[in-house]
């Protein structure tokens, strides 16, 4: 165990965007959230998103490999799936798909029961990231 682990707490998933603006609005519209901070140089902005911030950085702002300063990005196919999947809860599904649809969110998949007892629907953020909008899981 690390030393100081009981003062820690998980703070932040950064995700890494084109348009830290466009996609800080985008995520505003179409789930709910307000833009607590955005930078004056738009490098960064952060969700009141409650105990774990969402925020947004410039891709180029990602770690370099060390020897020559590039930027190191996933090497995948335009229509890979991420490594990163965001999942937000609501009380009403239904309403939280039709709201993120109808601020520029693409269907994925419309809300539906899942065997595990959590009723959930994906769609893809401006960026393509996937986002998925679900309930708690019932037991």
């Amino acid at each position: 165990m690390a030393s100081g682990a009981d003062d820690s707490a998980y703070a932040y998933t950064i995700v890494y965007v084109p348009d830290v603006e466009k996609s800080a609005d985008f995520y505003a519209a179409a789930f709910g959230y307000t833009v607590r901070r955005l930078d004056q140089s738009h490098r960064w902005a952060e969700l009141e998103s409650g105990a774990t911030t969402i925020a947004f950085t410039p891709l180029h702002q990602r770690e370099t490999d060390g020897l020559s300063g590039e930027v190191q990005l996933p090497d995948s196919g335009a229509a890979a799936r991420g490594a990163v999947e965001i999942c937000f809860v609501y009380a009403d599904v239904d309403a939280a798909y039709k709201r993120a649809v109808e601020n520029g969110a693409v269907p994925v998949s419309a809300p539906e029961e899942k065997p595990w007892g959590q009723k959930s629907g994906f769609v893809r953020d401006v960026d393509g990231n996937i986002v998925r909008i679900g309930s708690h899981v019932r037991e």
